[in-house]
C-alpha cells in the first residue's frame, strides 16, 4: 500500500469537499446549522477513506504488513490510514472551523 500516494490523494479530495461546504455557509443564518458542517465534513473524511481504499483495492479490516514478524501490533490498514492521515483531516477542519465563526 503506497500510504504517501493515498495521503495525497485523500487531502485533495478532501480539499474539494472543505470547499464546497465554505460555500454552503452563504446560505446557512443558522449558527448550529453552520457548526454541523463540521460533522459533514468529519463523515466526508470516513467516505472518502472508504471509498479511496475500495478504488485502490485496499481491504481496510486487513492487518497492515510490518517488516518486522515480531511485532506484537497487529494493526489494520484502517488504523494504519487513520494515523497518518489525521493530520491532513486536522489541519482541513481548523481551516474549515476558522471560516465557520468568522462569517457572520
Amino acid at each position: 500500500m503506497d500510504i504517501d500516494g493515498f495521503r495525497a490523494e485523500l487531502e485533495t479530495r478532501l480539499l474539494i469537499e472543505k470547499e464546497y461546504l465554505i460555500q454552503e455557509l452563504s446560505s446557512i443564518n443558522d449558527d448550529k446549522e453552520k457548526l454541523d458542517l463540521l460533522g459533514r465534513f468529519n463523515e466526508k473524511y470516513k467516505e472518502l477513506i472508504k471509498r479511496l481504499a475500495n478504488e485502490s483495492g485496499i481491504d481496510l479490516n486487513a492487518l497492515y504488513p510490518t517488516e518486522n514478524p515480531l511485532n506484537s501490533e497487529n494493526l489494520s490498514n484502517e488504523q494504519i490510514i487513520l494515523g497518518k492521515t489525521m493530520g491532513v483531516y486536522d489541519k482541513l477542519a481548523d481551516e474549515l472551523y476558522e471560516k465557520i465563526t468568522s462569517v457572520h
